[in-house]
């Protein structure tokens, strides 16, 4: 009988997606396999795994989302009735399939390590688990080396190697300051948290992921229920303990990390040393159409269609055509995330002041506190979307020098792009991978959890980009992005770096990636004969 694997994403579109694409690699594979996903959360689901006989999609129950928490709580963590239902959801599911004779247990589960409030249903029925990182190995990596350099004291001016890790990695006082953030766009004011380092209830800051940041897909994460106090929650642990992934995924037996050698292989390296079971890179878990189309236009409505936006993908390719080559900076920080309003304000004057060409996304109530504010019946944005806190005739004043897209935008289209030349991003992982398979350099502006990570791997390690700024715990502000958009655009050296890092993906998916996925696969059939 054919193996059965379960895959188990977490909340949200930037772990939904690449969970997606894993199940099709795994079950062109010829191993079954089944998408665990709330009723609500099905519909993100696109028809096309129709072509995948082995692939299907078992829906739980849903249960209010993190966006419909009461207000002041934090929109990323699910409340705890939450954790109950959808554990419950799974526990039923694995108990029919296990009383059934036609059907058995999964031969594995493949957790999102910040699901692993699940765990415990899966040790109760005997089914092994493997813990996925949707985001890249530099930021489990720095993450764990981190939590083992006994940072609390580290000195002004002071730089800390980091065992095991490059050189270019090392941290200085300056890395661990930041300050809080609260989703989907502003920073919170809340109390500093443990140190001084910046923070709110319960010690969570806006520091580096696992030194009390908030969660990322590296970052603290949500505990089981009743597991609730501040310090559990998400407080840093003693000096010298591990990371919240690896104690919550301890009892996995391997991991699978969203990433590919040719970007990451010293901190896969790192990782292997140190959890000591396998750990397969199987990424980047981009759409199959990503990679067939290098080196011309892909088009998002083939991929992800019916998002609403105030532009259409013609329009977006008749503005880009108007522009000569690698001449456009394309401003994004993702669904989830932005900058301050003041900095807003910032960025919308430096935009102005550039004189260069750019298309800016702005998401409904970014860099406000709280859920973001949805979009009429029509597919437009709503009266309250509007309230993007730029001047009000910002359009008007850049005219057809700037693009403005509000909500939803076709950025595979966009970084596909001739006339692109850099990109100013939040470094979430998804979009980092995106634009580093298209040859783009970035100017970093992260905003929490592992873009952090994710920029000090661009700028330091990989030398594709720039940062906006030394000190993040500091405003940014119009000079710092014109400096950062300057410099980025004038730094041959880093466009170059950046062309010759795409072009090891124009042969498509990566070929270390494939023998992962195919070491997987063995590993799993060879835990069935045994």
């Amino acid at each position: 009988m054919t193996q059965e694997i379960w895959v188990v994403p977490f909340f949200g579109q930037g772990h939904l997606l690449p969970s997606i694409e894993l199940c099709k690699h795994i079950a062109s594979r010829n191993l079954r396999t089944t998408l665990i996903v709330p009723s609500d959360c099905s519909s993100a689901v696109p028809s096309s795994i129709s072509q995948y006989p082995l692939l299907e999609i078992a829906e739980l129950p849903s249960s209010p989302s993190p966006l419909q928490q009461h207000p002041g709580s934090d929109p990323l963590l699910p409340p705890h009735g939450h954790h109950n239902q959808m554990a419950e959801s799974l526990e039923d599911l694995i108990s029919a399939r296990s009383l059934n004779p036609v059907s058995r247990k999964p031969a594995c589960v493949i957790v999102d390590v910040m699901m692993s409030w699940n765990l415990e249903v899966f040790a109760k029925y005997e089914v092994p688990t493997i813990g996925f990182f949707t985001s890249g190995a530099c930021s489990a990596a720095m993450e764990y080396a981190m939590w083992k350099a006994h940072l609390d004291d580290l000195k002004p001016g002071e730089i800390r190697l980091l065992h095991g890790l490059p050189e270019e990695m090392a941290l200085t006082d300056s890395d661990l300051k930041s300050r809080p953030h609260m989703p989907p766009g502003g920073r919170g004011g809340g109390p500093p948290g443990p140190g001084g380092r910046g923070g709110g209830p319960g010690g969570r800051g806006g520091g580096p992921p696992g030194l009390g940041g908030p969660p990322g897909p590296m970052g603290g994460f949500p505990r089981p229920p009743g597991d609730t106090g501040p310090s559990k929650m998400m407080g840093p642990p003693k000096a010298g303990a591990p990371p919240p992934w690896l104690e919550e995924a301890k009892s996995s037996i391997a991991y699978m990390i969203n990433t590919c050698d040719a970007l990451e292989h010293p901190f896969i390296q790192y990782l292997v040393d140190q959890v000591k079971k396998p750990v397969w890179d199987i990424g980047p878990l981009l759409p199959e159409l990503y990679w067939k189309s290098i080196g011309s236009l892909l088009h998002d409505h083939e991929i992800r269609a019916g998002r609403r936006s105030n532009v259409t993908e013609e329009e977006v390719v008749s503005w880009l055509d108007s522009k000569p080559p690698g001449s456009a900076v394309y401003v994004s920080f993702g669904s989830e995330v932005g900058p301050e309003m003041e900095e807003n304000r910032h960025l919308a004057n430096a935009l102005e002041a550039l004189n260069r060409p750019f298309i800016w996304v702005i998401q409904p109530g970014s860099g406000r506190p709280g859920p973001p504010p949805g979009f009429s019946e029509g597919g437009e944005p709503s009266a309250e979307t509007e309230k993007d806190d730029i001047p009000l005739d910002f359009d008007k004043r850049v005219g057809g020098r700037g693009m403005i897209i509000r909500g939803w935008a076709p950025q595979l289209l966009i970084l596909s792009h001739p006339s692109v030349g850099g990109f100013l991003s939040h470094c979430g992982w998804n979009s980092t991978m995106e634009a580093i398979g298209r040859g783009i350099p970035f100017l970093a502006w992260p905003i929490r959890g592992d873009q952090n990570n994710n920029a000090k791997l661009i700028v330091k390690h990989l030398k594709i980009g720039r940062m906006i700024s030394d000190d993040l715990s500091q405003m940014i502000k119009k000079d710092d992005i014109i400096k950062g958009i300057e410099s980025l655009f004038a730094d041959e050296d880093v466009k170059s770096r950046a062309a010759l890092l795409g072009a090891k993906f124009k042969h498509g998916f990566p070929a270390s990636s494939v023998e992962s996925l195919d070491a997987f696969r063995d590993f799993i059939n060879q835990k069935a004969v045994v």
